[in-house]
């Protein structure tokens, strides 16, 4: 991400009521959809089902600060 498309995220999550129930939203949809694309890969290679509600399960608190940390 350039410095620029940063700067404009953080100063719209200050600025704009609601963008940081946004921001929050995206990372965790962003996490989500990683941790979905593995999970199926995984299943693919051991033959197993995979189900959303086990992988929303398995996501924490620190990956999404992770990933918040690698959006900004």
């Amino acid at each position: 991400m350039s410095w620029l498309w940063r700067m404009m995220l953080v100063v719209t999550v200050a600025l704009v009521p609601g963008a940081f129930a946004l921001l929050v939203a995206y990372i965790a949809t962003r996490t989500i959809r990683e941790r979905w694309q593995m999970a199926r890969l995984q299943s693919h290679t051991q033959g197993t089902r995979v189900s959303i509600r086990s992988v929303i399960s398995t996501v924490e608190l620190r990956d999404l600060v992770r990933q918040a940390r690698a959006a900004l």
